[in-house]
């Protein structure tokens, strides 16, 4: 009986020992197929979709060329973080230049100006691209790609026109407004916006827009227009940048159904880094933030000279300073954590990135600035995202949505 209890323990030692060897194994083999974060991000194109650093090349005559002791983007950063091309958008603030007219168009023309004229500088770091195929270009040619997006209409000006006005200076993608509505689309900024839709001459700019090969771009619009634009729109959608509603519940997210109708048009939702879309809660904190550090606000709005747009710039250096000290951090993870949910119910092929840096307060730990997107991939890789899925994400997708939305409008120009 000992001896056949003692082979039995035998035995029983062998074949854990056997199953050891065997679970470290695959394991090994797992981490081996596991790829290698850093080399798959500078592998791909990276792509972010919007940036509002336009608005530092012209307000305070930034180089970009150089490291910047503040802010999010710069080319020095954007090399050491792997990011082969930016979207910079051309914001109109609406209360300080109006909802349309001279004043808003001059103040969209002068970014764009102000891009253009910073891309001529540096022309041989920089490219400006308004295709897919010229951002593939600029990256096989060691160089950098600025693209332009327009967020919000107000420099249209009520004019169709315009629409291609802007696309012959480089604009590929348009969101109808920004946190104000105009008379022809709805914000979810603001309350008329959630009982207005596109009106007829809103539906003809998705449609002129259509016809150019400018991406149409839900970010900050509407419910009732989004569904207006799903229903107007001939080519694929995009959400520059956003989240996904069912992890934060803020209207500049989208609903589950509204991921599955971006990823019906072919298009595609860039996810933000803004922690407010990120975080369930840390808008409510941020807003008793915001009360207490008021005075602080108003003290550098007097102390500060300069355009309205120069004095609101110098109110948000104070609330991302206060911000950082007085809020919880939000960890990296929970923008993977959207584009988790994104993957799931609309599809890997229909998410992307869309920092929304030089616009934002407060950033996520981890993501302080472009130069650390590698970190990102870190996260992906993690989660166990392939090489291929990884290097969609990062700009695979924005590039495949460019060449359909350019295939479209050769299409729809053939049918006229």
């Amino acid at each position: 009986m000992r001896i056949s209890i003692g082979l039995f323990r035998a035995c029983g030692i062998a074949a854990s020992l056997l199953l050891g060897c065997h679970i470290s194994k695959v394991m090994n083999e797992r981490q081996d197929k596991s790829p290698d974060a850093r080399a798959t991000h500078f592998a791909a194109i990276v792509i972010d979709m919007h940036a509002d650093t336009a608005q530092r090349l012209l307000d305070e005559g930034v180089d970009l060329e150089e490291r910047l002791p503040d802010g999010h983007l710069d080319a020095v950063r954007m090399r050491e973080g792997g990011l082969d091309a930016q979207f910079f958008a051309i914001w109109v603030e609406p209360q300080f230049y109006g909802l349309g007219g001279r004043r808003a168009m001059e103040r969209a023309d002068r970014q764009i100006a102000a891009v253009r004229a910073f891309v001529e500088r540096h022309a041989d770091r920089w490219a400006l691209a308004t295709t897919a195929e010229e951002v593939r270009r600029a990256a096989r040619d060691g160089k950098l790609a600025a693209l332009m997006g327009l967020e919000g209409g107000y420099a249209i000006d009520e004019r169709l026109e315009n629409v291609e006005r802007y696309y012959r200076l480089g604009v590929r993608y348009m969101s109808p407004t920004w946190v104000v509505s105009l008379r022809w689309a709805g914000s979810s900024g603001d309350e008329v916006g959630r009982s207005r839709g596109l009106s007829e001459f809103g539906r003809a700019v998705v449609r002129e827009m259509n016809r150019l090969g400018m991406m149409v771009d839900v970010s900050h619009v509407s419910d009732r227009t989004f569904w207006d634009i799903i229903d107007t729109s001939q080519a694929p959608v995009i959400a520059s940048h956003s989240g996904a509603r069912a992890i934060v519940d803020h209207p500049r997210n989208l609903t589950d159904e509204q991921l599955r109708a971006i990823a019906r048009t072919g298009g595609l939702c860039a996810v933000a880094f803004y922690p407010a879309f990120l975080e369930p809660g840390w808008e409510e904190r941020k807003e008793r933030v915001e009360a207490e550090i008021a005075p602080l606000v108003r003290e550098e709005t007097q102390t500060i000279r300069g355009n309205p747009s120069q004095k609101r710039a110098a109110r948000d250096r104070v609330r991302a300073r206060e911000f950082a000290k007085r809020l919880p951090p939000v960890p990296i993870a929970r923008v993977v954590d959207h584009i988790d949910h994104i993957v799931r119910v609309a599809g890997i092929d229909h998410v992307a990135l869309g920092s929304d840096f030089d616009g934002i307060q407060a950033v996520p730990q981890g993501l302080a600035s472009v130069a650390e997107l590698p970190n990102l991939t870190a996260e992906l890789v993690r989660r166990g995202y392939s090489v291929t899925d990884i290097r969609k994400i990062l700009g695979e997708n924005v590039l495949r949505v460019m060449e359909e939305v350019e295939r479209r409008a050769a299409e729809l120009r053939r049918l006229r």
